[in-house]
């Protein structure tokens, strides 16, 4: 299997993360992508290519030009106030206010942003734009004709729905991914989302459409990130109803309860016939991930990996979250390597 891998990830490596009251240092950081790297390396997954440049185009077929205008200017409009620090919203459009974007660029981070969590510095926009180019490089590569191609993104993506961004996403690069499917003549896409957190993102982008069948196993909302989605009567709307599936599990979920989700998310994948998987491949449901709380074991990713196989589809992988422990890579790479064995 091919690794799209980019080293313009490194380009967002911001210092400060809002969490439990404190500014800490962001659970999202740099060394994630290189422990997954040294582990393709060290099982020898497969050759390992740089992205190609696919510009803006692609992006904006998924989100509003707007907001991709104020995230590649947003840093540049932050240092012009004269503040000292990376750029946090502190202030957001809540019910009983209106829904109107200011000028000011105080005022547009929070109108864009999901959450006061995720932080954007310098280098956050070209970092995000290098993700799509990885993302759309592995998508070419199976829609070429090779069974699987792994892109290994960072920043990930499947918060960011077409105008907002937060949980450490800007541009949503399964989505965009899944467009570029269908743009190339796909009829039907499925993408299944094995992140710990909800992929609310990516169920909004494609929440009122057929060609896409969304479908998310995640911590329950009551009681995860991001809280305001990902429930189980969210099944689509107007000609997308019945083609948005959720997952949503309980604290200490193991295996065992885990992969009874899986076995419906991937009935649902065999019915609908997809053209193409975009799996987004987040780790984060791993024991002693820092800030999630499934139980999944280290050898259980090879696991689902293979049940992934046993779908004979075109899949694409697409790395979404899993925090800095060494296991990330294992646990990333596990689900590929079980997958090449399936």
């Amino acid at each position: 299997m091919k690794t799209v891998f980019s080293e313009k990830h490194k380009l967002r490596n911001v210092k400060t993360e809002l969490a439990g009251g404190e500014l800490v240092a962001p659970f999202e950081c740099p060394v994630r992508a290189e422990h997954i790297l040294n582990r393709v390396k060290d099982v020898q997954l497969g050759d390992i290519i740089a992205p190609n440049s696919y510009g803006l185009d692609p992006i904006n077929r998924i989100h509003d030009g707007n907001y991709v205008n104020f995230l590649e200017r947003c840093w540049t409009e932050w240092q012009k106030t004269g503040h000292k620090g990376e750029a946090i919203p502190i202030v957001f459009p809540v019910r009983t206010m209106r829904q109107k974007r200011p000028n000011d660029i105080e005022g547009q981070l929070g109108y864009y942003a999901l959450g006061a969590e995720t932080s954007i510095g310098d280098g956050t926009y070209e970092a995000a734009r290098s993700a799509v180019d990885v993302a759309l490089t592995a998508q070419k590569i199976v829609s070429a004709g090779e069974r699987s191609a792994f892109a290994l993104c960072r920043p990930p993506g499947h918060h960011a729905a077409a105008d907002l961004y937060g949980g450490y996403c800007f541009f949503n690069n399964a989505a965009i991914a899944a467009q570029s499917f269908l743009d190339e003549g796909a009829s039907r896409v499925a993408i299944l989302d094995v992140d710990f957190h909800h992929g609310n993102g990516t169920q909004s982008i494609f929440y009122n459409r057929e060609d896409v069948l969304f479908l998310s196993l995640h911590g329950d909302p009551v009681d995860a990130f991001p809280h305001y989605l990902g429930y189980d009567d969210e099944n689509g709307a107007g000609h997308g109803e019945g083609f948005t599936a959720n997952f949503p599990m309980k604290p200490g979920t193991d295996y065992t309860d885990w992969q009874e989700a899986l076995k419906q998310a991937c009935a649902r994948i065999s019915d609908y016939s997809p053209d193409a998987l975009v799996i987004s491949l987040g780790v984060d449901t791993f024991e002693n991930d820092p800030i999630s709380f499934f139980k999944l074991k280290t050898d259980d990713f090879k696991r689902y990996g293979a049940v992934l196989a046993s779908l004979n589809l075109p899949t694409l992988f697409v790395m979404e979250g899993g925090y800095a422990v060494e296991e990330i890579g294992i646990n990333a790479v596990n689900v590929l390597t079980g997958f090449e064995g399936g």
